[in-house]
């Protein structure tokens, strides 16, 4: 026997009691909900065997009286590195099977360990979210000696006391925004801190009828007898990502893996570092003659934006976020020519491309992604301008609207812009940076100005119409007149757009314009944070 074979067999002792979790019946339960267990959950994420734990004999022991280790109970939150495409990346993992992911069974230093591994070794981390995710629970009060627990802190939430509330490690889950790309599964029902957790992050998503999202859950809701809720209607999946909290929905968590896995694969590990090129089957000099027919001659019709989407990047390399929230502004990573970059559209389909505050809000957290992590913007413009009227006021489109437009003219990366049909009014100027190079072409399809002359010539007019004998003839008059200027041709005339290309043109002008971006990206941290 080796000198020290004790202590290594008391470790893989530890190490054992520690992989049961919450003990047996809690795990089979997690499974005949239709759940992964949390240690099934990290494999799936990582790289075959990549896992390496860290903290995994922490917990609450039981000892004998005679000093001997009886039962150890593991802490109910995971972290350590892995692998993901051969990549390091830190994983942080909840544990519902320990008393449902709550503080009395956490010992919160894993969790600060786990966002300081990732800023300051650089790595991207992915939290894996079920329960409360070391939030509160009012069992830290009970006097009762059988249900008192302790969390191994050094008092933070130990049992008999109340504790003036505080989010320990929180600075460091914040100024992760900034330094390394931040993934959130919420992989159960998720309230309190978990929640916060969630939505602090760059890429968040929910599992469809698994998944639910609250600031506190159904029965304290219920209890409190404002209104009488179930966990899906006060906080599903549909909710969340229609209201932009959380920005994706799938069907199983292994999509939800996958998913992740694909987020990352075009960000770089940090800040300090560029994403990677690469290889790129798709033809960077290949064109699209259906491109020119796809837009409708007339502006009152909509086309599929994402069409032109699919055919100009690389084939296949579209990955949409926050499809369902926002939905007049589209957003989404691509490839060109194997280079990532952000891509940014209009969808008239939705308020006519028009910017409400919900997309507003949207392309605003998009654009800081793209600063962020030095990607390339490509901005295929539709927009008609802000949406107007009554609802539009009250959701004060014009201040998040203001706030997008600052992101916009903050952002410093490299930034193309194809004005495929509208851009009109301030919501219009936002299509690319405007006291930057324009870096821009047009569609021969183009509209632009202070406001579409169908919605402005009245405004503009008033007083003549007012005064005329036949308002309605000298309104159609006044129409032509206008629509006879409005060819994109006269703003080129004037050098007001630089280039009008034939929409066949636009996939190998773009992949032109990322290799001639590639060596201008300078990677660090930037001027303008990241706003969650």
């Amino acid at each position: 026997m080796g000198e020290w074979e004790p202590e290594l067999g008391e470790l893989r002792q530890r190490e054992a009691m520690a992989e049961q979790m919450g003990g047996a019946d809690k795990v089979a339960r997690q499974h005949e909900r239709g759940k992964l267990d949390v240690r099934q959950r990290i494999g799936a994420l990582l790289d075959d065997g990549s896992f390496h734990e860290i903290g995994k004999i922490a917990g609450s022991p039981t000892y004998d009286e005679n000093g001997d280790l009886v039962d150890l109970r593991a802490a109910n939150f995971l972290f350590g590195r892995g692998l993901i495409d051969g990549r390091t990346v830190v994983v942080a993992a909840d544990d519902f099977t320990v008393r449902g992911g709550a503080a009395d069974a956490a010992i919160v230093g894993k969790q600060i360990a786990a966002e300081q591994m990732a800023g300051e070794l650089r790595l991207p981390i992915i939290r894996l979210i079920d329960g409360t995710g070391g939030g509160g629970s009012v069992r830290t009060l009970d006097t009762d000696p059988s249900k008192k627990v302790s969390s191994g802190d050094g008092g933070y939430g130990r049992g008999a006391r109340t504790y003036v509330p505080m989010n320990p490690g929180w600075e460091h889950v914040v100024a992760n925004l900034a330094v390394v790309p931040t993934v959130a599964l919420c992989l159960g029902s998720v309230a309190g801190l978990g929640a916060a957790r969630a939505v602090t992050s760059h890429y968040s998503l929910m599992v469809k009828g698994m998944s639910h999202l609250f600031a506190a859950g159904p029965v304290v809701v219920n209890r409190m007898g404002g209104e009488q809720v179930d966990k899906e209607d006060l906080g599903g999946s549909r909710i969340h990502t229609r209201n932009g909290s959380i920005d994706d929905e799938v069907g199983s968590e292994e999509e939800a893996f996958g998913r992740a896995r694909r987020f990352l694969s075009y960000l770089p590990s940090s800040v300090y570092e560029l994403a990677e090129r690469r290889p790129c089957t798709d033809d960077p000099n290949r064109t699209d003659a259906d491109l020119a027919d796809l837009v409708p001659r007339d502006r009152r019709q909509v086309y599929r934006m994402r069409s032109i989407i699919d055919s100009v990047v690389d084939e296949d390399s579209f990955f949409e976020l926050g499809a369902s929230f926002g939905r007049s502004a589209v957003c989404g990573l691509a490839r060109l020519d194997g280079w990532p970059v952000a891509i940014l559209a209009g969808d008239p389909y939705h308020y006519g491309g028009g910017w409400t505050a919900a997309s507003s809000q949207k392309v605003t957290r998009f654009v800081d992604l793209a600063e962020t992590f030095h990607l390339p913007v490509v901005h295929l413009v539709d927009n008609p301008g802000f949406v107007i009227g009554t609802e539009a006021e009250q959701q004060a489109t014009i201040r998040h609207g203001a706030r997008a437009l600052a992101a916009v003219y903050q952002a410093t990366v490299p930034w193309c812009s194809v004005l495929v049909r509208k851009a009109f009014g301030v919501a219009g100027a936002a299509h690319s940076p405007g006291h930057r190079f324009q870096y821009r072409y047009a569609w021969p399809s183009g509209d632009w100005g202070s406001l579409p002359v169908e919605g402005g010539v009245e405004a503009a007019y008033r007083s003549d119409l007012e005064a005329s004998d036949d308002p309605e003839a000298l309104l159609a008059e006044i129409t032509e007149r206008l629509n006879s200027v409005r060819s994109p041709f006269r703003t080129a005339e004037a050098f007001l757009v630089e280039e009008i290309i034939d929409p066949a043109d636009t996939r190998p002008l773009l992949c032109e314009f990322v290799n001639l971006a590639a060596p201008l990206r300078t990677p660090g941290r930037v001027g303008s944070p990241y706003r969650p």
